[in-house]
């Protein structure tokens, strides 16, 4: 996810054939000590997708995020504004580069319909130092298609989570 603006707060890698997206997905899991638990099966690959969604996002990696979006992709902000694919991705530009929060990645339900699916998880961002720190968490929810063999992001919508109230 991007870091906070005042339009956007902070947010959520080639995709790769199949055996080397659940070994990238295993490998950013123990590293990044960020990402959610890989499920098995096909819903592996998808959660694998996000997890490189969010990194190149807080990596600020434009040639990953084009690589793992369609030409088409739309995002709609926390704030409920449309991006356009390219809009997004100038969002992440080299001179734009900020520190991005620890995001933790968890509770992903993944549906899949032949050659599309979507999935929904909880992005837990870490905000702030140790005296200071606060979490902040929202709602992703992306839509995927799998075009000659390979999982791209067509959507993404984020929806902040209201903390309880005291």
């Amino acid at each position: 996810m991007p870091a906070p603006t005042p339009n956007r707060p902070a947010l959520p890698l080639r995709p790769a054939p199949r055996l080397d997206a659940l070994l990238l997905a295993a490998v950013l899991s123990i590293a990044m000590g960020n990402a959610c638990a890989v499920p098995d099966g096909a819903d592996a690959e998808l959660v694998a997708l996000i997890n490189r969604h969010v990194e190149a996002q807080r990596a600020f990696d434009q040639p990953a995020l084009r690589a793992i979006t369609a030409d088409n992709y739309i995002e709609i902000s926390p704030l409920g504004e449309v991006d356009s694919r390219e809009k997004m991705l100038s969002f992440y530009a080299a001179d734009k580069r900020r520190e991005a929060p620890a995001i933790q990645i968890d509770e992903p339900s993944v549906r899949t319909f032949d050659q599309s699916a979507t999935i929904i998880a909880r992005l837990t961002y870490n905000i702030g130092t140790e005296g200071q720190a606060r979490s902040v968490a929202m709602r992703a929810s992306y839509v995927a298609r799998k075009l000659e063999g390979k999982w791209q992001l067509i959507s993404s919508q984020y929806t902040p989570i209201r903390p309880p109230k005291p």
